[in-house]
């Protein structure tokens, strides 16, 4: 009994000492826990951005499949919905709601579904503000302008295509300028592309600007020389005086 009330009142002063001993251990835990808090709060932020990141790209991967099936019925029609648009959008943005677009795909039969409406408008959504940016979708549903889509013919027609391969950016002007010659071209692509083939003597894909423009006067096809330099400047980026026909025709031509 003795022994056990020294323990029960020695255990009080053996407390002050450790607590002054042991201060470390236990103000150092006590400030450690909200300091380790934060951290890890802020570690959650990242973790939980990434898989954000994920949802919003796959629609637009699956997107290709779906621009594909809109070509062929809109390559005839594009000009009407063009028009269309253009009448829906007063501010002249490029961009139009949502459900004027839906309006018009259905006045024009599109033939979309409700997922593939989904995924459509959430990769033309491009200022994430509800609206559809019509421009950009016609012009990637009508020009093929990726060269990495026709590498595998490229590589068969054309041994040194590595300069085309690298086109520089596509500016408004230039897209309204191919779009302008697309009904021209989608008559007459086959014998052109063979005259483009006799100017090439040495085979090599490439042709100078004034062979490349005469080709196109053979064909009543007459660009502008506003036109003729932003073409220039997708397809010459290297500034080389030089052109891929190749990469030309098959922006129009699958």
């Amino acid at each position: 009994m003795p022994s056990s009330t020294p323990s029960a009142t020695g255990s009080a002063p053996s407390t002050r000492p450790a607590a002054r001993a042991g201060q470390d251990p236990r103000t150092s835990s006590q400030p450690e826990r909200p300091k380790t808090s934060p951290p890890v709060g802020r570690k959650s932020t990242p973790a939980s951005s990434c898989p954000q990141t994920a949802p919003c790209s796959a629609p637009v991967l699956n997107c290709e499949t779906i621009e594909k099936k809109i070509r062929k019925s809109i390559q005839h029609s594009w000009r009407g919905i063009l028009r269309a648009c253009k009448e829906k959008d007063v501010s002249k943005r490029g961009e139009i709601p949502v459900s004027d677009f839906l309006d018009i795909a259905e006045k024009f039969s599109l033939d979309l579904s409700e997922g593939e409406i989904s995924q459509i408008t959430t990769k033309y959504d491009l200022k994430k503000n509800g609206k559809f940016a019509y421009y950009d979708f016609l012009q990637s549903s009508i020009l093929l302008l990726k060269p990495q889509e026709s590498s595998l013919l490229q590589r068969v027609i054309i041994r040194k295509p590595q300069k085309p391969l690298s086109p520089g950016p596509q500016t408004t002007s230039f897209c309204s300028a191919m779009l302008r010659i697309q009904p021209q071209i989608l008559h007459c692509w086959r014998p052109m592309k063979r005259t483009f083939q006799s100017y090439d003597e040495s085979r090599t894909g490439l042709l100078n600007i004034a062979d490349f423009r005469q080709v196109l006067h053979e064909y009543h096809i007459n660009l502008s020389e506003e036109e003729l330099f932003n073409i220039l400047e997708y397809y010459d980026k290297t500034l080389s005086s030089k052109i891929s026909y190749n990469d030309f025709l098959q922006a129009f031509v699958q």
